[in-house]
């Protein structure tokens, strides 16, 4: 059973990668990277940090965004783009089983071709204090995987 889809747009660091693997196997997430990767998924930082976990995650792999969306045809309406530039938080959403939750790279975030694929309604931020630098890529993720969840009752889950 899958609860969300997590869709990480050009990741550059291995063992966020492979804690979002590691993230989307326990929580019945499955997890779409979008080339370019800035690793291998034969790192040795990768193996070490999820890599273990690839054999029970569904993961798939596509070229780019347009790929993506031409192969996998997601329901605007159930993605979700998570963006340091949203106005909404991720609380004030609603979010469904099956949903589409998008993330851009460590160090750029969303490319803006990305974000402007998406309505602003469908954007949000996590809440943070001011001045202050992103959540590292897999926090982020497992804070909005985890709310998403909540929403749900956790279906699925012990």
């Amino acid at each position: 059973m899958t609860t969300f889809n997590i869709v990480l747009v050009h990741p550059e660091i291995p063992p966020n990668t492979g804690n979002i693997i590691r993230l989307s196997t326990n929580t019945g997430c499955r997890l779409i990277l979008i080339e370019p990767l800035g690793f291998s998924l034969e790192d040795k930082h990768m193996k070490r940090a999820g890599l273990d976990y690839r054999e029970y995650a569904d993961i798939k792999i596509y070229k780019s965004f347009e790929a993506f969306l031409q192969k996998e045809n997601p329901c605007r309406d159930r993605m979700f783009a998570l963006t340091t530039k949203a106005k909404k938080l991720l609380q004030e959403h609603r979010f469904q089983l099956g949903d589409w939750l998008v993330f851009g790279s460590e160090g750029s975030g969303l490319p803006s071709e990305v974000r402007t694929y998406f309505d602003p309604n469908h954007c949000c931020r996590l809440p943070m204090m001011p001045e202050n630098r992103s959540l590292n890529l897999s926090n982020s993720v497992a804070v909005t995987v985890y709310e998403a969840w909540r929403q749900v009752g956790f279906v699925g889950g012990i």
